[in-house]
């Protein structure tokens, strides 16, 4: 004899709500069910209720628990970052895994300021708000010399990880908590949560290591000038949404200032635009071959046409991440995927909670994403 159905009332809105926060249109949920779109939507209407397999499949499909279908009302959270994509008929709209980058963004934030608040730590950004009519030249100016980076110091670091990996501690220390997530690159290369904190910054992991060293400079302004948004770092000479203009301007003048950038390109004027010039200084300065581009464009140094004409070498290579990392037989090691993701001051606010018995050893564990033989490891990684 078949086994009866177990039929479980749901509130619409709350369903509505998880559907629609995890990406998923009603065709993509009748697919992933076998069901007709018309069923789906009567669940959503509250004129039929779904079974229990169905929600447990809706569980996984959403990455959402269990428990959360059975939610007595939506609850109250932020809204989703301003689009500044710029995407045609995509404007809100977003791919399933950048939303699910977004809510795990908003989960550790919101844990974040939770273990701070434990151990009495501040979450307030320790900077300056700056505003639309600033130079953003000169704000960058100001930034490099906060960071006491100079052109020298820029040059010796080993390769464009270690570069970022410095300016990510720098940016940890003035309470900026930095994630790295995978998202559909097409889709969205970064994103920052400025409206609550510790102020949150994210990159895509998918992205190569230059050019989430630009986004990370980017989404920086963004929260220098207190905005929450996500958007597509790239230089471009096309027009763009004055915002956008301002913090790709940061972000170029802050990696390669205007001053540094003449010298380079006057040492070597009359062969800028071949292969060996644009990979020295590319791995001489730890940038990308567009960002160098853009700024020879810039500043006079090519013309439109051969600014394009060279863009095309490199553009492709562009959004695809290095595999640098990658270990024989299986990937990169859990302690250190876990310290790329979440930062060293993330583990170190988890350490310190468990360390004062304010969270237990699984809590730790969960919000590490790690296993047990794994956490020493990385509070060795983090120096704790």
């Amino acid at each position: 004899m078949a086994k009866k159905s177990i039929i479980v009332k749901v509130n619409p809105e709350v369903l509505k709500w998880l559907r629609e926060s995890s990406g998923w249109t009603c065709d993509d949920v009748s697919i992933r069910l076998k069901t007709k779109v018309e069923t789906f939507k009567d669940f959503e209407l509250g004129t039929k209720s779904p079974t229990l397999r169905q929600l447990k499949e809706l569980s996984l499909a959403f990455n959402m628990p269990l428990a959360a279908f059975l939610l007595p009302k939506r609850p109250e959270e932020k809204p989703l970052p301003l689009d500044y994509r710029m995407l045609p008929n995509k404007k809100g709209i977003f791919d399933k895994k950048t939303m699910l980058a977004i809510r795990k963004a908003r989960s550790l934030q919101s844990i974040s300021k939770e273990l701070s608040d434990n151990i009495q730590c501040e979450t307030k950004p320790k900077i300056e708000r700056v505003i639309t009519t600033d130079n953003p030249e000169d704000i960058s100016g100001k930034y490099r010399e906060i960071f006491k980076l100079t052109e020298e110091k820029q040059r010796k670091f080993r390769d464009t990880y270690q570069f970022f990996n410095y300016l990510r501690a720098l940016l940890e220390d003035m309470n900026i908590l930095i994630f790295q997530i995978s998202m559909p690159v097409e889709d969205a290369r970064g994103f920052s949560l400025s409206d609550d904190s510790p102020a949150i910054l994210v990159v895509n992991t998918k992205d190569s290591i230059e050019a989430r060293l630009f986004s990370l400079m980017h989404e920086f302004a963004h929260i220098l000038r207190r905005e929450t948004v996500i958007d597509l770092p790239e230089l471009s000479i096309t027009d763009k949404e004055n915002t956008e203009k301002w913090c790709d301007e940061f972000a170029s003048s802050f990696l390669l200032p205007k001053e540094t950038a003449k010298k380079l390109f006057e040492t070597d004027k009359t062969k800028l635009t071949w292969t060996e010039t644009i990979n020295a200084l590319s791995g001489k300065y730890k940038l990308s071959k567009s960002m160098l581009l853009y700024n020879m464009y810039k500043l006079d140094y090519l013309s439109k046409t051969e600014y394009n004409e060279v863009l095309k070498r490199y553009k492709p290579s562009q959004v695809r991440a290095t595999k640098k990392g990658k270990q024989k037989g299986g990937g990169i090691p859990s302690e250190k995927r876990c310290i790329s993701e979440v930062g060293s001051k993330f583990v170190s606010l988890v350490a310190d909670n468990f360390d004062k018995r304010f969270i237990t050893y699984s809590d730790a564990l969960n919000y590490l994403s790690v296993k047990s033989k794994s956490f020493d490891k990385v509070l060795t990684k983090a120096g704790k």
